[in-house]
């Protein structure tokens, strides 16, 4: 199955579906162009009152990017900065979408799934998800702006104990940290959702989007100056994060050298 991107309307309640389940879902760079398109065409439309993101299957939420398209498409600070206008496109697409949007999350959301799942409004799992940012094995940095999203939404405690650490940890953790808004059983995480999707709908539109605005204002931190933003890509110029990109793709345990 090829990686592609769902979107299917119910009603007033949109559902975009990341569709690459033979990767746990991980975000190819033509999914993430796709991805940043319709969360702006939908935020555009005013027949929508509530967007539902998911991964297809029970399997994952998003594992992040492909790292399967790396040596390609992003193994050197250029190729990282074009990649990462991209992702940061579909990012701020989905944080700036007038209409709430509730993440449903069926097992692994970790790495760039946890920063999308981080943007969204609400998030619902199911017992047996998991959740991290094993960034740091792969000798590269979290984008800042992802950063800054998580820190807003858990607070900087725990997004230094995510990306520091790299651990991946369960849902109930999740809960505790602040990162999901409910755990439910496993197979009602989708009806749980749902269900959150519909009672936002039932509420007033342009309230919704009145408290989504204002609630993104009283949260946003100063911009960072370009400077700052260029130095997230100082780790595509390391050895660390070559030994990182081929250990992964062996399967082995990464032994970083500081360089």
């Amino acid at each position: 199955m090829g990686d592609k991107l769902g979107i299917e309307r119910h009603g007033d309640i949109a559902i975009v579906t990341l569709d690459n389940p033979d990767k746990m879902n991980a975000l190819t760079l033509s999914m993430w162009r796709d991805l940043g398109a319709a969360m702006e065409q939908l935020s555009d439309d005013d027949s929508v009152r509530c967007v539902v993101l998911r991964g297809a299957g029970m399997k994952a939420f998003a594992a992040g990017a492909d790292i399967g398209e790396f040596a390609a498409l992003r193994s050197n600070r250029d190729q990282a900065r074009a990649y990462a206008e991209i992702t940061t496109a579909a990012m701020d697409a989905i944080e700036r979408c007038r209409h709430p949007v509730v993440a449903m999350i069926h097992g692994v959301c970790v790495g760039g799934g946890l920063e999308i799942a981080s943007l969204c409004d609400i998030r619902v799992c199911g017992e047996s998800s998991r959740f991290g940012a094993p960034v740091g094995q792969l000798g590269l940095t979290m984008s800042y702006a992802e950063l800054g999203a998580l820190i807003r939404l858990a607070g900087r405690a725990v997004a230094m104990e995510i990306v520091l650490e790299g651990r991946i940890f369960d849902a109930r953790e999740a809960l505790a940290k602040g990162l999901t808004s409910r755990v439910v059983a496993d197979d009602a995480v989708e009806d749980e959702a749902i269900a959150t999707a519909r009672r936002i709908a039932r509420g007033a539109p342009l309230v919704a989007r009145w408290h989504k605005a204002a609630s993104n204002r009283l949260t946003r931190a100063p911009a960072l100056s370009a400077d700052e933003i260029e130095s997230a890509f100082d780790c595509f110029d390391t050895e660390d994060f070559r030994i990182g990109a081929e250990a992964f793709n062996a399967k082995q345990k990464p032994v970083f050298k500081g360089k």
